[in-house]
C-alpha cells in the first residue's frame, strides 16, 4: 500500500476498521458498504471489501450500529491498543484525536489511521477544491464563498466540517467543491497527496488543545493544510502574525488584509486603489465578517474569475445560525446567539460588534485550558456593562475578572448553568440592552454541541429554536 491515503477499492483485501458511529463515521460505513454492493472494491485477487468490517463505538451507539443488520459489520464497544493494531487500516471520525495513547501505540505497530476527508480526496483527485480552514470565521468563509459562486451560475457544494461530511457527496457533481475543515481534519488534505486548487486560512490562535495536545501541535496541525498539502493558491491573512511569517514556496501566495490586495477602508472594501463595495449593507456584522469578504474575494480571484463584479452578491447572503445571530428582543433586552465562540478571541471580537451598546456577555463553558488573561486585560479597557461567567471554567474566569471589575466598572455575576446565567445577565441588565452569549469555551459536558447550546439560549429567550437552527446552502447547488 502506498504512502498516500488508499481510495476505497485499494482497500480490498485489508483489515479495515471504523472508530466513531457519528454521522462522520456512519457516512463512512455508507461508502464502504456501497463499494461492497457495487463491485467497486474488488481486490486482486477477487476478494471483495469489505468482507467484514469492525466498528469501534461507544455502547449507546453500538444498538444503533447493530440494528442496521449487516452480518459483516463487527461491533465493538473497546477501541484498546491491542485491538486497533490488529487492523492494516482504521478509518477514524475527526472528534477521535490521533494522540491518544492507544491510537498511539497501534500506530507504532503498523496500524493507519486515515480520516473520511483523506477517503474523499483519493477517490476524487480531479476535483476542484477550495478548502477554507481558520481558528475562527471558516463556516461562515465557507458559506459565504459558495453562495457567491452560486450567484454567478457555478454548480457549488458546499460541505465539509460545516454540517455534512465529504463521503455523503461521494459521487456528487460541482464545478467548485468549497470545502470547510477543522483542525481535525487538516492533516487528512495533507496526507492525501492530492493539492486542494485554493487553500483559504483566516487566522490561527489557540483552540482545541485537548485534541492536539499543546498549542504548537494545533498550529502545525492546522497549517498542514498550507505547508504539507501544497496548494496551488494560498489566500491569507496578512494582519495574523502566525500567517505572515510562513514561507510556502510551492503555492501562490495571495494576502487580503493590505493594500495591494482586498482590504477594508473604513466600510468600504477596497480592490488595491480602487473602492469596489459599500459594506454597510452586508447582512453579518462585525468587521471580522468583512474581513472575512476579502478572503472570499481574493480565493474568487484565485479561480480565474472577475471578484470586483462578482462582489455585490454579498449582499444578499443568508448568515449562519449560531453567529452572532440576533434572535430579536423581549421586554426590552435583545438577544444575541454567538454559540459558536469557543475561544476568547471570539468573545472579544463579538463584543467589538456592539460599540456603546449596553451588553452583558455569557462566558464560560467546557474547560480546554486556554489562557484567559488577555481577555481579561482587554476587559478592563473597554469594558461591557457587565459579564456573566458559567460553566466548568466559570470559576476560574470569575477569579481573573473579580480583579478588575470594579475597577473598569461592569457588573460581574457567576452561574452555574446557561438557565441561572441568561437570567442573571436579565437583573444586571435591568431592563435595556443585549444578552450576549458568547461563551469564548465549547459546550462539552452541558451540551451535545454549540448547536444545542445555542438552541437552549434561544427557548431561555422565549423564541423558537426550531426556527434558528438550519444552516442553508449545505450541499450541492
Amino acid at each position: 500500500m502506498s504512502a498516500s491515503p488508499p481510495s476505497i477499492a485499494q482497500l480490498a483485501g485489508l483489515r479495515v476498521a471504523l472508530w466513531g458511529w457519528g454521522r462522520e463515521g456512519r457516512a463512512a460505513y455508507a461508502a464502504l458498504r456501497g463499494a461492497r454492493e457495487s463491485g467497486i472494491g474488488i481486490g486482486e485477487s477477487g476478494e471483495r471489501f469489505p468482507a467484514r468490517l469492525t466498528l469501534f463505538c461507544t455502547a449507546a451507539e453500538a444498538e444503533e450500529a447493530r440494528a442496521l443488520g449487516d452480518g459483516a459489520l463487527l461491533v465493538e464497544t473497546e477501541a484498546s491498543a491491542e485491538r486497533l493494531s490488529a487492523f492494516d487500516v482504521v478509518v477514524k471520525s475527526p472528534g477521535i484525536s490521533p494522540y491518544r495513547p492507544e491510537a498511539v501505540a497501534a500506530a507504532a505497530q503498523g496500524t493507519r489511521f486515515i480520516g473520511g476527508t483523506a477517503l474523499w480526496f483519493a477517490q476524487r483527485p480531479d476535483a476542484r477544491t477550495i478548502c477554507v480552514t481558520g481558528t475562527k470565521g471558516k463556516s461562515t468563509t465557507s458559506a459565504l464563498l459558495a453562495h457567491i459562486l452560486r450567484a454567478a451560475g457555478h454548480r457549488t457544494a458546499l460541505t465539509g466540517n460545516i454540517g455534512q461530511p465529504l463521503l455523503e457527496l461521494l459521487d456528487g457533481e460541482a464545478t467548485f467543491w468549497v470545502i470547510e475543515l477543522s483542525s481535525y481534519q487538516t492533516r487528512d488534505v495533507a496526507a492525501s497527496g492530492v493539492r486542494p486548487d485554493v487553500a483559504v486560512v483566516t487566522n490561527v490562535f489557540p483552540e482545541h488543545l485537548d485534541w492536539h495536545g499543546s498549542e504548537a501541535r494545533y498550529v502545525v496541525d492546522k497549517l498542514a493544510l498550507l505547508t504539507e498539502a501544497h496548494p496551488r493558491v494560498a489566500v491569507l491573512d496578512a494582519n495574523d502574525a502566525t500567517l505572515s511569517a510562513l514561507a510556502l514556496p510551492d503555492s501562490d501566495v495571495r494576502w487580503f488584509g493590505r493594500a495591494d490586495g482586498w482590504h477594508l477602508r473604513g466600510e468600504a472594501l477596497w480592490r488595491g486603489d480602487e473602492a469596489v463595495l459599500d459594506t454597510r449593507g452586508l447582512p453579518v456584522p462585525g468587521r471580522h465578517n468583512r474581513g472575512n469578504l476579502c478572503a472570499v474575494l481574493a480565493a474568487i480571484e484565485a479561480l480565474g474569475l472577475d471578484a470586483k463584479a462578482l462582489a455585490p452578491h454579498a449582499l444578499t447572503f443568508q448568515p449562519l445560525p449560531h453567529r452572532l445571530q440576533t434572535l430579536g428582543t423581549r421586554d426590552g433586552v435583545a438577544y444575541v446567539n454567538d454559540s459558536i465562540s469557543t475561544t476568547p478571541h471570539a468573545s472579544l471580537a463579538a463584543l467589538d460588534v456592539f460599540g456603546d451598546r449596553r451588553v452583558a456577555i455569557l462566558v464560560g463553558g467546557h474547560d480546554r485550558g486556554l489562557d484567559w488573561q488577555p481577555f481579561v486585560e482587554a476587559i478592563g479597557a473597554r469594558p461591557p456593562a457587565a459579564i456573566v461567567t458559567m460553566g466548568q471554567n466559570g470559576p476560574r474566569i470569575h477569579a481573573l475578572l473579580s480583579g478588575v471589575a470594579g475597577r473598569a466598572g461592569f457588573g460581574l455575576g457567576q452561574a452555574v448553568d446557561l438557565g441561572e446565567a441568561v437570567a442573571r445577565a436579565q437583573d444586571l441588565l435591568g431592563g435595556e440592552g443585549v444578552v450576549l452569549l458568547s461563551p469564548g469555551a465549547p459546550s462539552f459536558g452541558a451540551y451535545r454541541d454549540y448547536n444545542a447550546r445555542g438552541r437552549h439560549f434561544a427557548a431561555l429567550a422565549g423564541f423558537d429554536p426550531e426556527a434558528i437552527a438550519a444552516i442553508p446552502g449545505i450541499g450541492i447547488a
